[in-house]
């Protein structure tokens, strides 16, 4: 919060009551609207608390600077009962409130504390998803490629797909299962030139938005562009066409087959395009849907000649086994984001369940823990590197699994080189933050009688406030400020030794300008005046 009034006393007075408040708040204070202006040019101000009648910039004129700043930043202006049209121009704006001057500390302090709680209520989660929600017209279809390219990989509660397809639009029965279709676009165009990524996505939007009516006389369906850029159709029936008892799908996958066929022949005619569709002809579950897509698009690979205008069908076989390998291979990549968060125990729980999942299946065991180990391997190389831990950290055995009398041996040595990894990286924060707190401590040491304010500590250690704030409380135990008082106390008391000194001057080499403000200070904190506490010391 900053509090602004060209009147000294008021800052001042305003200042000193908000200080003895614990409302979370940062305080700044500045004598003019320019001044103001620097410190909201300084770093983020969130309440501004200022006379509205002012010298060369009133409070209207910082208003519409503070706007173009800080949008959300909310103004309490103190006005005279003669301020009528400033205060008219003041609340045509969101955000802005007004007191009398003579309404006392109680009601300032009542609107600063309902200013913070709007503040508060505006940054909720609610609020925010409100405000998305009045944009998801327009960002629908992007909204529903950007959740099925999640959902195929794996990583989706189905419990909660109801919700997610009434909020996305998604025309689909969560409880019913689904065909799915790849599509491959041919990589060249009429040059013989792979395409730009701009010409392969206008490419897959035609030819999504084709394949819409093709498919829509019987089927309900989605389609999107997957990461590498192809085409994924996931169908569904209509009710009460063609299922027979026992759930297939015979009559739709037919005409599935048919309709691919008009597609691509309408795409070559009309757009130019040509391409292959793999089609899964069992009907798969939500649950199965990323092992049953991994498994199509192996199969994609390994067609005859360069599939142009092919469609082909298969029969999903080994999901289990493909759902392990590809359940492994995501795992790992959780891996990777406990160890940038610095998680030490959400890693070690996914790298004891993988290596529980891969020793627990005895089929084709072996490619697979050595394509587990190696991923595993490599992560943890890759931020040895980063963190530049060569001299800290052998890496001798990591590369090379065969060091490693059996695959248990393997992956307790893994498990220690990530304990140590983290082990490394927490002492490192903790004597990154001690170093930066004692550089804190040392400037506020050598300029007590300087600008103090949290801005300009956070400017030294290049720090912004709020954190350098919590970064001080979490590492002393104490606030800051009640820190700053500390160091200012010392100093007093030292200082107040020297006879030669009159009071006013021991006051301003500690910051305080005037000798009223060091005696309030110093009383405060010991129970005596300086006078008193000199006097103390020739007995």
């Amino acid at each position: 919060m900053l509090i602004v009034d060209d009147e000294e006393v008021i800052t001042d007075g305003l200042f000193e009551v908000f200080s003895q408040l614990k409302l979370g708040l940062d305080l700044y204070k500045a004598y003019s609207g320019a001044e103001a202006l620097d410190w909201m040019n300084r770093t983020r101000v969130d309440i501004v608390l200022t006379d509205i009648r002012m010298p060369e910039m009133d409070g209207i004129e910082l208003m519409n600077n503070i706007r173009s700043r800080w949008r959300h930043c909310k103004i309490v202006f103190l006005t005279g009962y003669n301020d009528f049209d400033y205060v008219y121009q003041a609340i045509q704006h969101p955000g802005v409130s007004y007191l009398l001057k003579s309404e006392g500390y109680d009601k300032i302090i009542k609107a600063i504390t309902d200013a913070i709680a709007e503040l508060e209520n505006s940054l909720k989660f609610q609020h925010l998803i409100q405000q998305s929600k009045e944009k998801l017209t327009a960002l629908e279809t992007l909204a529903q490629g950007n959740y099925f390219r999640y959902l195929l990989l794996g990583t989706r509660a189905v419990g909660q797909l109801e919700v997610d397809f009434r909020q996305l639009g998604i025309a689909l029965d969560p409880s019913l299962p689904v065909l799915v279709a790849l599509g491959d676009l041919q990589r060249t165009n009429g040059n013989g030139l792979h395409p730009s990524f701009a010409e392969s996505q206008e490419a897959a939007l035609a030819v999504k938005f084709l394949a819409e009516s093709f498919l829509a006389e019987r089927t309900s369906s989605l389609g999107v562009i997957d990461r590498y850029g192809d085409l994924v159709w996931l169908i569904q029936q209509k009710p009460g066409d063609g299922m027979d008892a026992g759930g297939a799908y015979p009559h739709t996958v037919t005409f599935l087959e048919g309709q691919f066929e008009l597609m691509q022949q309408a795409s070559k005619d009309s757009l130019g395009l040509t391409f292959a569709v793999t089609l899964c002809a069992d009907p798969c579950d939500w649950n199965q849907l990323s092992a049953v897509y991994d498994r199509i698009r192996s199969q994609q690979h390994m067609r005859a000649g360069d599939g142009a205008q092919m469609v082909q069908t298969i029969n999903v076989e080994m999901i289990e086994t493909a759902a392990l390998s590809r359940s492994l291979r995501e795992k790992a990549e959780a891996l990777a984001v406990h160890l940038e968060g610095g998680r030490k125990e959400g890693f070690l729980a996914v790298l004891e369940m993988l290596t529980e999942s891969a020793f627990g299946d005895q089929r084709n065991v072996g490619p697979i823990l050595l394509e587990l180990y190696y991923t595993i391997a490599l992560l943890l190389f890759s931020y040895i590197n980063r963190w530049e831990l060569h001299d800290k950290v052998g890496t001798n055995g990591l590369m090379q699994r065969d060091m490693h009398t059996s695959w248990q041996d393997s992956f307790e040595y893994l498990k220690e080189t990530a304990e140590t990894l983290f082990d490394l990286r927490l002492s490192g924060e903790k004597n990154r933050a001690a170093a930066t707190i004692e550089k804190v401590r040392s400037y506020i040491e050598e300029h007590i009688g300087e600008d103090l304010s949290l801005v300009r500590l956070a400017g030294v250690i290049h720090f912004n406030p709020s954190y350098l704030s919590r970064l001080f409380k979490q590492e002393c135990g104490v606030n800051l400020s009640e820190y700053m008082d500390e160091v200012r106390m010392e100093k007093a008391k030292e200082l107040l030794k020297q006879d030669e000194l009159k009071i006013a001057e021991v006051g301003a080499r500690l910051g305080y300008e005037t000798h009223h403000s060091f005696t309030r200070f110093f009383k405060k904190s010991t129970g005596v005046t300086p006078i008193e506490y000199r006097e103390s010391l020739r007995k």
